[in-house]
């Protein structure tokens, strides 16, 4: 092969990678970065920005305890959900596993088919259904007897946990299925054959061996809770923030541009680092499982 040839060779990835680089660099990186330099701004009401480098907005927010709050709400509500989409969506996909071939087909679209439909529209959905004191979930629960008064969903984190759960579901019964795809089900026949029951063999095989699946999923649904918008800004209304809110209303409602984009800066630094810091502990501890 010639010089020339082997010039081009060499040449050909990066030609090949430039205009997705060019995309990423483009509508990523440029917009993060002025996202973070705006943060040093300064802001008035009647000034306007001043394109000035102050640490004004990072001091008010970490002297201020009301976005200690906010934030630690945010994190909060997405741990809760984490929790809550784990302790469903793994058995969801356990049984959906060892469904046979057209049933199991169903069930995927029926769980993947919500994806398709517009968040808000899904969270419309549940607002109407909570609907105050005398909406559809209350009197469901009451009549099953589950309650005897009935609960304030709407504008409550209670509401909002139960609403992006459902949100949230797929992302972690996709991945605890992904995770049970690579399990021998003859492991489960041996089990069976040396005397162990039911019970013991999720325990001892199927937990460890589905561990990765729900602690990535894990990963997905947090950090896609702790940024969640329509959600918490339609159950949790304007009384209830969390981080995208409480962004979304100083870019768009008082204009603060810098400090809003403060608090979306600390969000995203806090989510980068909390889903690099768990993937590699996940990785490290589970390190054969991954090979």
């Amino acid at each position: 092969m010639s010089m020339a040839a082997e010039e081009r060779s060499a040449r050909a990835p990066w030609a090949l990678t430039a205009p997705a680089l060019m995309l990423f660099v483009g509508v990523l990186l440029i917009p993060l970065a002025m996202t973070v330099m705006l943060s040093f701004h300064d802001w008035g009401q009647y000034k306007g920005i001043e394109p000035v480098f102050i640490l004004k907005n990072w001091r008010e927010i970490a002297t201020d305890p009301y976005y200690a709050e906010m934030f630690w709400r945010t994190f909060r509500i997405a741990i809760m959900t984490t929790l809550l989409t784990a302790l469903l969506g793994a058995p969801e996909a356990y049984i959906l596993n060892r469904m046979s071939g057209r049933w199991k087909s169903f069930f995927l679209l029926v769980i993947l088919g919500p994806l398709l439909i517009s968040v808000v529209a899904r969270t419309l959905g549940w607002a109407l259904l909570f609907g105050g004191n005398n909406g559809l979930v209350n009197k469901l629960l009451m009549s099953l007897g589950v309650i005897r008064f009935p609960i304030p969903f709407m504008f409550t984190e209670t509401g909002m946990i139960v609403a992006l759960a459902h949100v949230m579901m797929p992302f972690m019964v996709l991945s605890v299925w992904a995770a049970l795809q690579r399990l021998d089900p003859q492991i489960e026949n041996a089990a069976m054959s040396l005397g162990a029951g039911p019970v013991t063999i999720i325990r001892r095989i199927i937990v460890p061996q589905i561990m990765p699946g729900v602690l990535s999923g894990a990963i997905i649904v947090f950090s896609l809770s702790a940024s969640a918008f329509a959600t918490p800004a339609i159950i949790g209304g304007r009384r209830l923030k969390v981080a995208a809110t409480l962004a979304y209303d100083e870019f768009l409602n008082t204009l603060n541009w810098p400090l809003g984009a403060a608090v979306a800066t600390l969000l995203l630094v806090a989510l980068v680092l909390i889903v690099v810091g768990s993937n590699a502990l996940i990785e490290r501890r589970y390190a054969e499982v991954f090979r």
